[in-house]
């Protein structure tokens, strides 16, 4: 295991207007004042363009970087956009990485998802399942560049001793999330669609799929501490997941954000559509050594999204954003 202090630090937190990379934001700036935290707006920088990524890391020159910036979206994005899924992340990831071997960046943090696993995989799903079978086909595209990120870090690793890293986090919610009922992750999605049916006085909503399928959440800012974390002591190939251990199925889930919204209504679930994988928990034991374990409960994390939601209504240049840059 390498250390790598922060202090004194210059460490580009890229995306930081996205969920994570806020979170991250959050986290360093109350934990690790002696640092300095570098972002650049998705205004001042686009990462899918290569030249302007490598002109801003040359002249920035950052020591470390944690690489959370993404397009990102749930089912419903990635089953109508694949094409761009799969290329605007995949350029994202060879600007940044690239570059940051040509600036000299000290290390850098490569965020990736769960998806990245097989749809069949032996559950919890350990490190080593990767490439293990068929992914799941609803976010193949994403999955794909996110798996191509991993291996990218890891050759960068073996052929220039770079020491880059790669860490896996569960389904992922809270401050900052992107809200659309047809393109969001399941809770921001859940979220919006049961609260617009409590303003409306709906008898019932419906949502997608069977409800049956079972899945793990992470708060946010958990996940924050356990990236810092695996920045100051953490070095080795392949990813490191990263998730609270606990699973709830959708239905049981839809059922605790409609308590957290005070909706009264009925909840349906329409089969013909898309549920995705069956079941995806991650097994974090390696994590879990470092030290680090989730702090916030699903109860307790939901209230604290669900007001940040509100908060957030009329601000439509925060609310809705899938691109985490």
């Amino acid at each position: 295991m390498t250390a790598f202090p922060l202090l004194n630090k210059k460490i580009w937190v890229a995306g930081h207007n996205g969920m994570v990379g806020s979170a991250v934001q959050r986290y360093l700036n109350a934990h690790h004042a002696n640092c300095e935290v570098m972002t650049a707006a998705r205004t001042d920088l686009d990462l899918t363009d290569q030249k302007a990524t490598y002109d801003w890391l040359m002249h920035q020159k950052p020591d470390a970087i944690v690489l959370a910036a993404a397009y990102v979206g749930g089912i419903g994005a990635n089953k109508d956009e694949p094409a761009d899924f799969i290329y605007k992340n995949l350029s994202i990831q060879n600007n940044v990485i690239h570059g940051a071997y040509l600036a000299g960046v000290q290390k850098l943090l490569f965020l990736g998802s769960s998806c990245i696993y097989p749809k069949a995989a032996p559950q919890p799903i350990t490190e080593n399942a990767l490439l293990s079978g068929k992914l799941e086909p609803t976010n193949e595209p994403y999955a794909i560049a996110k798996i191509a990120g991993i291996k990218m870090c890891d050759a960068y690793r073996t052929q220039y001793d770079c020491d880059f890293i790669s860490a896996m986090p569960c389904n992922l919610y809270g401050a900052g999330d992107y809200y659309n009922e047809s393109r969001s992750h399941v809770i921001p999605s859940l979220i919006m669609k049961i609260h617009s049916a409590k303003e409306r006085g709906d008898e019932n909503v419906t949502l997608w799929g069977t409800g049956k399928p079972l899945r793990e959440f992470l708060y946010v800012d958990d996940l924050a501490e356990a990236l810092v974390m695996l920045m100051q002591g953490y070095s080795a190939a392949g990813p490191v997941n990263i998730g609270s251990g606990q699973e709830i199925s959708i239905n049981d889930l839809a059922h605790q954000i409609a308590e957290v919204v005070g909706y009264q209504g009925t909840i349906n679930f329409d089969p013909a559509m898309p549920d995705g994988t069956p079941r995806k928990i991650m097994n974090s034991q390696r994590m879990n050594a470092l030290g680090w374990n989730a702090k916030t409960g699903l109860a307790e994390g939901l209230k604290h999204a669900y007001h940040d939601f509100l908060n957030r209504l009329d601000q439509p240049e925060k609310y809705a954003r899938n691109y985490n840059a």
